[in-house]
Formats: structure tokens, C-alpha cells, sequence
């Protein structure tokens, strides 16, 4: 997609609505059998509440990795990590991540939910998520890490996990910054059992003082509520926001769909809705709609707008692709084979940076992630680390290192780390914002390629 989207208000291809990101992984749909409830609501508690040893993340990666960034390793030594640094920690559901022209770093936390009124869990049949005002945006600068908006609206379990709630900060040219915030859930019952409008919304942050000063913009609930661009069940979760050329873009994995509104004013644009496939149904063996569920949108080195998705039930893994959105709006499918992608980031080189929340699939129980290299021809994929837990944000640094939202849906938990790359990826010792990439012909990268 050029960036000349803005006139397209029309439905696209329909997708599935059972299965929404809103949470620790996304609904069921209530046609699952008292089987699969079973086993799913099982493998999301084992998620929430870090039964997984994550001491133990270490591990060689499962042949369904592809590619194994080696850094300054010779072929047929194992490959070097990038250093690892964690910036924060204790945190209550880190989301997406963004520098501020103020050179900090500022971290949208879900929260961890509240007392107050209930709606049902999305993805834990017979769970509900209680309201509380517990979210927040952290600044990270300078060796301190502190919250400067607090008591924005969530969502969650309660033991505090699987929130929804603020997921993601940007800033605009004039450094103005918005948030968005996410519900997972029909929009008429943020109106008529919660009572809180901003969820979905995007939100005018007033100021970092610490305290709940923010202006409610645009309601992209009340488009899904009023307009359900995919023609199944009404339901929104704001999850990624971009600011590009005086025009937000908001993905909303509940509609599977691609919002915008130019100059922050007017009429909401329906850019695309992302296509739903067939899967295979790993309880009963039958053939179901497997949603797309997108997480991220990232604008490419050739302009075009490229978004990741992380797939509905059953999560199949290799199953998740990257897009590129065409002039005309339309989805095309840039690159597959990955799992559960959270997350997304450019570099200037034309290469993309892909974060998987679950390496193995959802299903499998799980909590190990991954960061990907995608080569600026769309062929090579370098692991540069998959010793993440669940991770959920993602950005790159004026400093050419990544910055990283960890164990994103545990409560007190969360974290930020900083991943340096110096000596440990093709780039060597330059940024992966100023230089060109290449493969294979300069030594530079030791793996092997694939076509996507």
C-alpha cells in the first residue's frame, strides 16, 4: 500500500470473528466442544500463570525453525546470542513500545484489570475479565524507569493476567503522543456492563506528570459496532497504532480489519479486512476458518505498508504470513511459514524484523518466542534470539539496538529488554537503521537460504 489509502470504505474479503488476540491468545468461538475447552482453557492458565520453567529457555530450537543467525561464528560452530540487557521489569502487561522525541523510551502497560464490573474472558471459557483502572504508560530514560500516566482503563483475569487494555504509544511529527486502547470484546458491552468509553478509543495523552490526564479522539468501537466490516460477529481489540503522513492507521484484530482518519478528523476509512483460510482442527480433525488476526502494520523502505498477523484457532505453527498491502488496499501475502507473529518492525535496508509471541504455536503450551530477520528480498530468515517469553512489543532504537516487550501477559512480571546486535548479526557494528543488507556474497551472513 502506497500511502494513499483513504477512499476505499467498502467490506474486502469476510473473515472469522471467533478467535480475537484480546488476550493471552485469542477466543475460541463458542461452538469449541467441552473437549477443546478443556484442553484450551488449560493451555492458556498454564500461559498466564508462567508454568513454564523460564530458567529453562535456552534450548535448541525444533526443526520448524528456519535459520539460525551465527553472527561471528564459523560454519559448524553454534551461533552467538545478542547481548541481552533488561531495561525494566515488574511491569503489568508491556505492549507496544516507541521513542519520544525526548530520546526516551515509553511502554504501554495493559494493566492488570480490577474489582469492578465483568464481561466474559475471551479466552477462558467460563473466565470473566474484571475492570479496574490499573493501566499505564512507563518512560524508560536514562537508567529510570518510571510510570508517567496511570489509572487508564483495563481488562483482566483475576489473578491480573490476560489484560487488555492500552497496547500501544506513538508519537506524532510535532511529538504530540496517543495511545490506543483495546477491549476484546463486543464494543455495546463497553457501553452497557463496563461503563468505561475509552476503551476502544485512541486517546490524546495530555501529559507525562504521572497522573490520568488524556482526551478521548475516535471511537473505533462504535465503526465496528455500527459498520462490522467482515459481516460476522461484532467484536473490536485495538491493538497497533501507526502515525504516518498526518493519518492514523489502527489494526483491530477483533475486526481483522485496517482502520484509518486522515488529519485525526473526519470519517473513520475501512482500508482492507484481512482474509480468513481454511485449517485443520487439531481436536476433531475437521476443516475450520482459521481468522488472520492481525498484530502490527509497519511502513516498508519502498513505502508500501506490510502487516503481520498471528492467526486464529487453531495457531497452527508456520501457518502466520506477513502482507504488503497494495496501491489499490488489497492484501498480499509477502512472506509465510511463521508462527504466531506478534510484532513488526522495518529497517531502512528493506528488511523486516518479525516477533513471534509463541515460536511453537499457542497450543503446544509453550512461552518461548522469537526474533526473526527477514532479508530485504523476502528469502532469508535469521534467528537472532529465541530466548524470550512471550513477548509483545517491539521498536528499534536511534542506536540501532531492539527494544523488546517480554512476558507481555503476566501480571508483575513484564518486561523490557534491550537486545544489542554489535558482533552478533550481519550488520556488524552498524546500524540496522542506516545501511544496506546483503547475503551470501559478503560473508556477512552464515545460514542458509530459503525462498519464502
Amino acid at each position: 500500500m502506497d500511502r494513499k489509502l483513504g477512499n476505499r470504505d467498502k467490506p474486502g474479503t469476510a473473515c472469522a470473528k471467533g478467535d480475537k488476540l484480546g488476550t493471552a491468545c485469542a477466543s475460541r468461538s463458542c461452538q469449541l466442544n467441552q473437549e477443546r475447552k478443556k484442553i484450551m482453557a488449560e493451555t492458556v492458565a498454564s500461559r498466564i500463570l508462567g508454568t513454564l520453567d523460564n530458567d529453562v529457555l535456552f534450548g535448541t530450537p525444533g526443526d520448524d525453525v528456519i535459520d539460525t543467525l551465527a553472527g561471528n561464528a564459523q560454519p559448524g560452530e553454534p551461533p552467538q546470542k545478542p547481548q541481552i540487557e533488561v531495561l525494566a521489569s515488574g511491569l503489568d502487561g508491556p505492549r507496544k513500545l516507541s521513542f519520544g522525541s525526548d530520546g526516551a523510551l515509553y511502554v504501554a502497560e495493559a494493566g492488570r484489570g480490577g474489582p469492578g464490573a465483568s464481561i466474559p474472558s475471551p479466552s477462558q471459557p467460563g473466565a470473566v475479565l474484571s475492570y479496574g483502572a490499573t493501566g499505564a504508560i512507563t518512560r524508560i530514560q536514562d537508567g529510570t524507569v518510571e510510570r508517567v500516566v496511570t489509572g487508564l482503563p483495563s481488562l483482566a483475569l483475576p489473578d491480573g493476567g490476560d489484560a487488555s487494555g492500552v497496547h500501544d504509544i506513538e508519537f506524532d511529527a510535532y511529538g504530540n503522543a496517543y495511545a490506543i486502547v483495546g477491549f476484546a470484546s463486543n464494543p455495546a458491552n463497553r457501553d452497557s456492563i463496563i461503563q468505561v468509553p475509552d476503551f476502544s478509543h485512541l486517546i490524546a495523552i495530555d501529559n507525562f506528570d504521572g497522573g490520568s490526564s488524556w482526551t478521548r479522539l475516535i471511537d473505533f468501537g462504535a465503526y465496528e459496532l455500527n459498520n462490522n466490516p467482515d459481516g460476522q460477529d461484532v467484536n473490536t481489540n485495538l491493538y497497533d497504532l501507526l502515525i504516518e503522513d498526518n493519518t492514523v492507521y489502527v489494526l483491530d484484530t477483533g475486526g481483522n480489519d485496517l482502520l484509518s482518519q486522515r488529519a485525526f478528523g473526519g470519517e473513520i476509512t475501512l482500508e482492507t479486512v484481512f482474509p480468513s483460510r481454511t485449517a485443520t482442527d487439531p481436536i476433531t480433525g475437521q476443516s475450520v476458518e482459521q481468522q488472520s488476526v492481525p498484530t502490527a502494520v509497519t511502513v516498508g523502505a519502498d513505502g508500501a505498508f506490510y502487516v503481520s498477523e498471528l492467526t486464529g484457532y487453531p495457531f497452527p505453527a508456520g501457518a502466520a504470513q506477513i502482507y504488503r498491502l497494495a496501491a489499490d488496499g488489497q492484501p498480499e501475502v509477502y512472506a509465510d511459514g511463521f508462527t504466531n507473529i506478534v510484532d513488526l518492525a522495518s529497517d531502512k535496508s528493506g528488511g523486516l524484523y518479525v516477533l513471534e509471541y509463541d515460536a511453537d504455536g499457542i497450543l503446544t503450551g509453550s512461552d518461548a518466542g522469537a526474533l526473526i530477520y527477514l532479508s530485504p528480498d523476502g528469502k532469508t530468515r535469521t534467528t537472532i534470539t529465541d530466548e524470550l517469553v512471550s513477548p509483545t512489543g517491539l521498536t528499534i532504537g536511534a542506536d540501532g539496538d531492539l527494544y523488546i516487550s517480554n512476558k507481555g501477559f503476566i501480571a508483575g512480571q513484564g518486561e523490557v529488554l534491550r537486545l544489542s546486535l554489535e558482533q552478533n548479526t550481519p550488520f556488524s557494528n552498524r546500524s540496522p537503521l542506516d545501511q544496506a543488507t546483503t547475503t551470501g556474497a559478503t560473508g556477512l551472513w552464515i545460514v542458509a537460504s530459503e525462498s519464502a
